[in-house]
């Protein structure tokens, strides 16, 4: 049997085709457009820009040895939100009378967008104490973030020259509103809710404005009344006062003879208002002045003649440990209808009040206003030392 043979199909080799150059390809575009449509370009819708307002650009906190209740911040950090900046010193009675307002204006206006950024400058050496600062914030309800400035770095770069001082700055960084010591409180309200309004905050609620601090009737009712300006007690104060062409706060002699030495003084019998008077020995210092020795029966004092309803003193211990101070007004004892915060009665009836810490005390609250009384500070302790005096005429309690 034949094998088949096999049937062979032939195999066509494909011609060659030629790479097509690019202006081939270009015309075959050409010659051959889509039959879709493209999309037509959209222009970018314009947004509303919103202005800046006039005004100086607000300092950052600079210098700052510590900071209380927050990390450090700067006001970068805080652009989109209203910052109230607040100058002060725990000891300056007029920035403690601020507290109340302070406090009302953080619990109604943190949530929208107000930060109070406190600036503590302090008046005093022992007000550079963290500690001290620290007790301070926390005694009077501070919660809201604080910085010390004990080198008055930020002070300067505000060129501020006031305790209290207050400079409301808006979302963008600019000071829009300043206010310096006490008072006008509604005003700066409206201001806060203005700019906060400005932020984007929903202000819809109607809150009642505060009142400024009601002057005591009997000062306003007397014609010609004097209210006595803050005392100080230590040589700088007074040295630059007398170098400034003013009245000095105290006029003896031997207050500027022997600084940082023991001086005897012997108080006059008539005393002029308005000023401190020392009898005994005393050590003259630079910020305060200083009981020089131990005695037994209050020997040694001070006085001061004040037109005034209430009277405060900052005081420390040299020592750090706490002594006792008697309170007389007119060579009487103090009673409770007239005695200050810090004052206590005795079952013998003296009034005293004891100094454990650096701050100030509120030893005088008269029912009212009262002219040319004499008030006594005496100590058995070496330790008692005075820096000031500020007096008040605000109705009701408190310095």
């Amino acid at each position: 049997m034949e094998e088949a043979t096999p049937t062979i199909i032939p195999v066509t080799e494909p011609a060659p085709t030629a790479t097509p150059s690019v202006s081939q390809l270009a015309a075959v575009v050409e010659a051959n457009p889509p039959a879709i449509t493209p999309e037509p370009e959209v222009e970018p819708t314009a947004q509303p820009v919103r202005e800046v307002a006039e005004g100086p650009l607000a300092a950052d906190p600079v210098g700052i040895y510590a900071w209380i209740n927050s990390e450090p911040l700067t006001l970068e950090q805080l652009r989109g939100k209203v910052v109230l900046v607040d100058f002060w010193t725990y000891t300056c009675v007029n920035c403690i009378r601020t507290f109340p307002y302070l406090k009302l204006w953080h619990s109604r206006y943190a949530d929208d967008g107000l930060v109070i950024l406190g600036i503590h400058t302090p008046e005093f050496e022992f007000e550079k104490n963290y500690w001290n600062v620290l007790e301070a914030t926390e005694e009077n309800g501070i919660a809201w973030p604080v910085a010390q400035d004990n080198d008055f770095a930020t002070w300067d770069a505000y060129e501020n020259r006031f305790w209290p001082a207050k400079y409301l700055i808006d979302q963008d960084g600019v000071i829009r509103y300043t206010h310096f010591g006490e008072g006008q409180y509604a005003e700066t309200e409206e201001e806060i809710r203005k700019l906060l309004a400005e932020a984007g905050a929903d202000l819809s609620d109607d809150l009642e404005l505060p009142d400024d601090q009601a002057l005591d009737p009997g000062y306003l009712g007397t014609l010609g009344a004097q209210v006595t300006p803050e005392l100080y007690a230590g040589y700088q104060r007074n040295v630059n006062s007398l170098m400034s062409g003013f009245r000095p706060y105290v006029n003896q002699l031997p207050f500027y003879e022997n600084v940082g030495g023991l001086t005897n003084f012997e108080a006059p019998r008539e005393l002029e208002p308005h000023l401190i008077y020392y009898h005994g020995s005393w050590q003259v210092g630079f910020e305060n002045t200083k009981h020089a020795r131990t005695t037994t029966d209050y020997e040694d004092y001070l006085l001061v003649s004040f037109s005034a309803k209430s009277v405060n003193a900052v005081m420390t211990s040299f020592s750090e440990e706490p002594y006792r101070v008697r309170v007389t007004m007119d060579g009487e004892y103090l009673t409770e209808e007239n005695k200050g915060l810090d004052v206590q009665i005795a079952e013998d009836g003296e009034s005293y009040l004891v100094v454990d810490q650096p701050r100030l005390y509120e030893i005088i609250n008269n029912p009212e206003y009262t002219q040319d009384r004499v008030l006594r500070l005496s100590s058995n302790s070496p330790d008692f030392e005075i820096f000031a005096f500020t007096f008040g005429v605000y109705q009701g309690e408190g310095p």
